[in-house]
């Protein structure tokens, strides 16, 4: 586990004040190996735990672990989930090595390709598609995982030959009761994350990623998020859901290096089998749609009930601030002060053996249903050591006995294995390929 100090300046530090078009018009360009060793020799973590916020902060891609996960939360979310159209192994390895590098340009202020958007022929599509031309790299970082089907695809089988390769934790989530799911915002053989503070920066990412991928990969879905709904440092407050209370209040932080060993960070003895994992972790997706206008309807004290905490505070109904861990055997007249199946108490860690994950959502509003409601709610995103033990026993005793509940509808479910840092010289997952 690297050093989670804050970094000093210097390479790995969040970077304010070049903009995209100083980077590639004021003859300032830092070559891609000076970049990828000054922040892989640093480590990440610490650059990240110092955060930095804001339009100008840029963050490297290049580390032990990939940025995007305990990197303090931006403000915008672009997701997609791809196919692999192709059975060619070198063709896909190909790609992943195209997308390292137009990552780590586009995390550091730069296009996605060398030639850019305005400096190619003029016969010839441009190497960028220019919509992020002069906007700052806006804390962008672009975080790659790796679905199911990579490696044992239900129709081709091992077309890549690593299906003895594949985590073992790393299984299509089951369905949940109450599950609603379209099949067609599901699941994925790849996924990219890209978290922003600018979104039409966040969007550039993901467009011209899907872009180079043409022919070897399709997009299956994808998600806008905006306004997060999880603090990663402990310099963020926490922010609050569309149902209008905090969420995320007791979310694994940055600084907390113990909590992101024991639950986050895959280790070296988990799976034999995927070695390649180890400092990795496992990215659970889920698309929650809420019923906001029914919510909206219920007395401010059944809210508070239904999720276990005051709406103005965040504290837990048992008392004191927010952060207070609820006290689950304090009585009131009509039995425990915080009701047992409370969203609180439902999912707490004591009831699982401790098990906790960093959580990494945002808030999602798509235009309105058939029915004329808000297609509104949580893109929940959760990063664990071992979906088995940190995320499914915890989903299953919420949707078979939280409160929250009625007005929740999971619509979309994918679990990812995340390849660790990408080191220099080398591509993401490359040790899996090796």
């Amino acid at each position: 586990m690297p050093d989670q100090e804050p970094a000093q300046p210097g390479p790995d530090a969040p970077r304010r004040g070049v903009s995209r078009r100083g980077l590639l018009g004021g003859g300032v360009l830092l070559g891609g190996a000076a970049l990828a060793t000054g922040g892989y020799v640093a480590g990440q973590a610490g650059a990240e735990a110092a955060g930095g916020g804001g339009d100008t902060a840029s963050y490297p891609f290049r580390g032990t672990h990939q940025a995007g996960i305990v990197t303090e939360a931006q403000d915008r979310l672009h997701f997609a989930a791809f196919d692999v159209i192709t059975d060619d192994r070198d063709r896909l390895v190909d790609l992943l090595r195209r997308w390292t590098d137009a990552a780590e340009r586009m995390t550091q202020g730069q296009s996605a390709g060398p030639l850019g958007a305005v400096n190619g022929g003029q016969n010839l599509p441009p190497d960028d598609t220019g919509e992020a031309l002069d906007l700052p790299p806006s804390g962008l970082t672009v975080t790659f995982g790796f679905g199911p089907g990579l490696f044992d695809h239900p129709d081709d089988g091992d077309r890549f030959g690593i299906a003895d390769r594949r985590p073992a934790a790393l299984e299509p989530l089951p369905h949940f009761p109450a599950d609603v799911l379209d099949p067609a915002r599901s699941g994925g053989d790849l996924c990219i994350q890209a978290c922003a503070h600018d979104p039409q920066v966040a969007v550039h990412a993901i467009r011209n990623l899907a872009r180079m991928g043409f022919g070897t990969v399709s997009v299956r879905w994808s998600q806008l998020g905006f306004g997060r709904t999880s603090t990663t440092t402990t310099s963020q407050s926490t922010p609050r859901n569309l149902f209008g209370f905090k969420d995320g209040t007791m979310n694994i932080r940055a600084e907390e290096t113990q909590a992101l060993d024991d639950h986050v960070w895959v280790g070296a003895d988990d799976d034999p089998a995927a070695a390649w994992l180890t400092g990795g972790s496992y990215l659970v997706a889920r698309r929650v749609a809420m019923t906001i206008e029914v919510w909206d309807r219920q007395p401010l004290g059944d809210q508070e009930r239904f999720v276990g905490r005051f709406k103005g505070s965040g504290g837990p109904l048992s008392g004191g601030a927010e952060d207070v861990d609820p006290d689950f055997e304090m009585q009131g007249s009509d039995g425990p002060i915080m009701p047992v199946d409370a969203h609180v108490s439902m999912v707490h860690p004591s009831r699982f053996e401790g098990a906790r994950m960093l959580r990494r959502g945002y808030n999602f509003v798509d235009g309105t249903t058939e029915l004329g409601g808000l297609d509104a709610g949580l893109f929940f995103i959760a990063f664990v050591r071992d979906p088995r033990t940190g995320f499914i026993p915890v989903q299953t005793a919420m949707a078979r006995s939280d409160l929250l509940m009625e007005y929740l509808r999971f619509t979309s479910s994918a679990l990812f294995a995340v390849p660790p840092g990408v080191a220099p010289g080398e591509h993401v997952g490359q040790a899996l390929f090796a």
